[in-house]
């Protein structure tokens, strides 16, 4: 064998063997945790939601009394509850990413407010899904999250970070009760954002930070919620935080706050250069929308979820708006498989008509020809609607009457509304 053709070899067998390596590691990091009161019909459905096979993921399952680890003494009885269902799905991403979530059927958080907290606990960068069958509360999310985000790095994030997290959670939560769960979220983040980035820790210093900020937000607190936000501060200003290592997860966090504040008519006040800023920043999206996009923008786990799996009605939210909605695999199939049908229903139309002149009589040739051109184009027309309609997304049902979807439709929301009726008997289900 002569030296080149060694080379090359070495080379393709070294190729596979770091794809093998690569590949590995993306599985192994990838871990889902599991409420430890969902049904085995309900688990099914989470993975399904998410995307993967029980046997490509590690799954661990988390209990009420590991939520209560870390919320007990900052959460009311009624806020941890006595059941877990929320489910996370977590991946470690290359460092820049940032934090990334997507949640479905929590009432009580958002995606915003949960990448925030979870800045507070230490993680840097990470994809994260958070979902239940029916809608839950989501206090009970974050334990999951951090749970996974330890298991798929093999390192453990500070117990007193974790605290700090869970306390910010409650605190955030509590306070979007009174003025909604963006502006919150967005008050929480902005002043931490400051605190950590100017490496404030006088008390006076804090507090004015905390005016300025609400001030902006066209906010009042309450005497008790401006000491909570103190209180809080004061102990995130004692920890090592890296601001170089937060600020992509904060900024971002900022600007999904203020696009959904401004699609709501409650915009926050900003300073004359940051308003330059994101007008150039709005001119480069049209730009980029205008030349083609983020058709190709890759999502992570947050784009291999299928909402249509939780129904109609679920509550979907997203740091990334592109991660909402996304089309399931069987409605892609199914949009090309009616395609291709349509397509070769052309040409099969034009086939059978070619086999019915050959073998017409006379007669029935003199027939056809006393019949109008416009009855003929219907009949063609028909036809090859005919082959659209029964093309269904899964070929397993394509010849199944619409009767019994709409059968089982219903019965999906009776079940839905089962289980809406049993949680309300327990307390605050996470």
């Amino acid at each position: 064998m002569s030296l080149r053709k060694r080379i090359a070899s070495l080379a393709i067998c070294g190729t596979l063997v770091l794809g093998s390596i690569n590949f590995a590691f993306a599985d192994g990091a990838r871990v889902v945790t599991i409420g430890v009161n969902n049904s085995p019909e309900q688990r099914a459905t989470i993975l399904k939601y998410f995307g993967v096979n029980e046997n490509e993921v590690v799954v661990l399952e988390v209990n009420n009394q590991e939520e209560r680890k870390y919320l007990e003494g900052v959460a009311s009885e009624a806020q941890l509850g006595k059941k877990t269902y929320s489910c996370a799905y977590v991946e470690p991403t290359k460092a820049g990413s940032g934090i990334n979530v997507k949640t479905a059927n929590l009432t009580w958080l958002t995606s915003s407010m949960v990448a925030s907290t979870l800045s507070t606990a230490g993680l840097t960068d990470a994809d994260v899904v958070v979902a239940s069958t029916f809608p839950v509360s989501g206090t009970g999310a974050l334990t999951g999250i951090m749970k996974a985000f330890e298991d798929s790095t093999g390192k453990p994030l500070e117990e007193e970070k974790k605290e700090l997290a869970s306390e910010e959670l409650i605190i955030t939560g509590s306070l979007g009760e009174d003025i909604g769960a963006d502006k919150a979220t967005g008050i929480v983040n902005d002043i931490k954002t400051e605190i950590i980035k100017n490496n404030t820790s006088d008390t006076i210093q804090i507090a004015d930070t905390i005016n300025n900020i609400t001030n902006n937000y066209n906010v009042t607190l309450t005497p008790e919620q401006q000491k909570q936000l103190e209180d809080l501060m004061a102990k995130i200003a004692k920890q090592d935080y890296d601001y170089n290592q937060m600020k992509d997860t904060l900024n971002g966090i900022k600007e999904t706050v203020n696009e959904k504040l401004d699609e709501l008519g409650e915009g926050v006040n900003q300073g004359f250069f940051d308003s330059i800023k994101n007008w150039f920043s709005g001119i480069g999206d049209w730009f980029a929308g205008l030349f083609g996009g983020n058709e190709d923008k890759d999502l992570g786990i947050l784009g291999s979820t299928d909402d249509s799996v939780l129904g109609e009605n679920a509550i979907i939210d997203a740091t990334d708006k592109d991660a909402i909605n996304l089309p399931s695999s069987e409605e892609v199939e199914g949009f090309f498989a009616k395609i291709w049908n349509w397509f070769t229903g052309l040409f099969n139309s034009d086939n059978s008509n070619k086999v019915e002149d050959n073998n017409t009589t006379p007669s029935s040739k003199e027939e056809s020809n006393s019949g109008s051109t416009e009855d003929s184009s219907v009949d063609s027309l028909e036809q090859n609607s005919t082959v659209d309609e029964n093309v269904q997304p899964d070929s397993s049902v394509e010849n199944e009457p619409q009767d019994n979807e709409n059968t089982n439709d219903s019965s999906n929301l009776d079940n839905l509304n089962t289980l809406d009726s049993n949680s309300s008997n327990e307390e605050t289900i996470n």
